[in-house]
């Protein structure tokens, strides 16, 4: 099954009316698109009674892919607000209980950031982060170039494969070593991620601190449809190996992830069911 959502649920005004309240996006969203990835859980461990409101949000079918705790992934490279990365770790994973109770965690996501680069420490961080979560699905992103260099591609992969890494396929902008090529390659035989951020080069390797906006430069960009056929094409491909895909559109600076990912649904013919009413249907 592809199942295809966004990144995020509070931005996408195409999915909205003007009067609608932020509490009541995430319901209204759940009638479009059976997944989301949140990312509040990347900015702060969430408390038990967001999650516990989430998943009450949502029909029983639709599925969470949670964002990993920036203290995990090593973005967050000031001290972080805990003892220790075991207390960490396990506060996280605490957080995830509504989620695993409802059947409604797909995965957790650690995307890890430009600097990790294909090392031995790095691989023997990996090797920890799958170990403190045991048997919670979790899909593994890079956002350095050098763990699909030549040299080092079939064994990132194999590595994958060996430790039930979920392998989040990334299509992004290229540009050099902090970025990541599409590798098509499924890592498990139950999912695959794929995580669709547009190919807006300058917006990619804008400096942070260049002005206030850069997140709202770097996903600024529109797929086409011969992208979108393109990655029908992929996604066709991967469906051979692997049970399920979940595709997120994350282009959303300009308000287009969510217009692409309708575009897609309806290049593979997918009608969901189970998704929750829309608001605007019942009258």
């Amino acid at each position: 099954m592809i199942y295809i959502g966004l990144t995020g649920w509070g931005d996408h005004d195409l999915l909205y009316t003007d009067d609608i309240r932020p509490r009541d996006k995430l319901a209204e969203y759940s009638s479009h698109f059976p997944v989301v990835e949140l990312d509040a859980s990347f900015y702060a461990i969430q408390p038990v009674r967001n999650a516990l409101k989430w998943v009450k949000d949502t029909p029983d079918t639709f599925r969470f892919v949670v964002k990993a705790y920036q203290g995990m992934t090593g973005h967050q490279r000031k001290e972080i607000p805990f003892e220790n990365k075991e207390i960490m770790f396990q506060a996280f994973i605490d957080s995830l209980t509504p989620f695993q109770e409802a059947n409604k965690l797909a995965m957790v996501l650690f995307q890890f950031p430009p600097w990790f680069g294909c090392n031995r420490e790095n691989v023997n961080y990996l090797r920890y982060c799958k170990r403190m979560m045991g048997e919670i699905p979790v899909a593994l992103e890079f956002r350095n170039q050098s763990w699909f260099y030549d040299k080092y591609r079939e064994s990132t992969l194999t590595f994958m494969k060996q430790n039930g890494w979920i392998h989040s396929i990334a299509d992004e902008p290229q540009a050099g070593e902090g970025s990541i090529p599409i590798v098509p390659v499924a890592t498990t035989s139950d999912v695959t991620l794929i995580r669709m951020h547009g190919r807006n080069f300058h917006g990619w390797t804008k400096p942070k601190n260049a002005d206030t906006n850069w997140r709202d430069v770097r996903y600024l960009y529109k797929y086409n449809e011969k992208e979108l056929l393109d990655w029908k094409n992929r996604v066709l491909e991967i469906s051979k190996e692997t049970k399920d895909i979940i595709v997120l559109f994350n282009n959303n600076s300009g308000g287009d992830a969510a217009n692409n990912a309708k575009e897609f649904q309806h290049m593979l013919g997918i009608e969901y069911e189970g998704l929750a009413p829309k608001q605007l249907g019942l009258f």
